[in-house]
């Protein structure tokens, strides 16, 4: 084996390891918070403190890097949902519970940065930037598949905003249910078409 296949082969690793790493601190972020402790990250990845620190010295940084790696999960679903759901409706329908999951995880971001606003604005331009068009087109095609004519009663930005809006009340309260109270607007947006 060469250097350079070994230099790949460890870059290709620390890829994969930063993608573990990733995915485990988004499901203890479900579960724990944004501020569950890196043990319990570390414990979900399979790997020690120092592999965490080592990629995230900071917890920020560690936030962060989740939220663009759900961000860019969300993003990449769109498209495959459209290909391996059954109808359009059905790719919008689970593309939104993709959207509800990430949301919940989302809360407490503003408390990781610490007041870093510029930081916040960013992300959130970031977000606005590579999800508003994916929504937008599962919902023309949600509408589109209705038949000539349907123009949705909703901007996909709108659309999201009041997903965004529901969706608060989850991570105080495990009896609200934001999937449901979701699935609920999207079946009113979807029944609301110019028809």
């Amino acid at each position: 084996m060469t250097d350079e296949s070994d230099r790949r082969t460890k870059r290709a690793d620390a890829r994969r390891n930063e993608q573990a790493l990733l995915d485990a601190a988004a499901a203890v972020f479900v579960t724990s918070g944004v501020d569950a402790p890196v043990r319990e990250i570390a414990a979900r990845a399979g790997v020690g403190m120092g592999t965490i620190y080592r990629h995230f010295p900071t917890r920020p940084e560690l936030v962060v890097a989740v939220y663009r790696h759900q961000v860019e999960a969300c993003a990449d679903a769109g498209s495959r949902l459209l290909d391996e759901s059954p109808t359009p409706e059905a790719a919008l329908r689970a593309w939104v519970a993709l959207f509800v999951e990430f949301l919940v995880t989302k809360h407490g971001l503003a408390g990781a940065l610490q007041g870093d606003s510029a930081g916040s604005d960013a992300l959130h331009a970031y977000f606005v930037d590579r999800l508003v068009p994916v929504c937008g087109s599962l919902l023309q095609a949600a509408f589109g598949h209705t038949g000539a004519g349907h123009v949705p009663p909703v901007d996909a930005y709108n659309l999201m905003k009041g997903i965004g809006n529901l969706c608060i009340g989850a991570a105080a309260d495990p009896a609200y249910d934001a999937d449901r109270l979701v699935q609920l607007l999207v079946t009113g947006v979807l029944g609301g078409s110019n028809r």
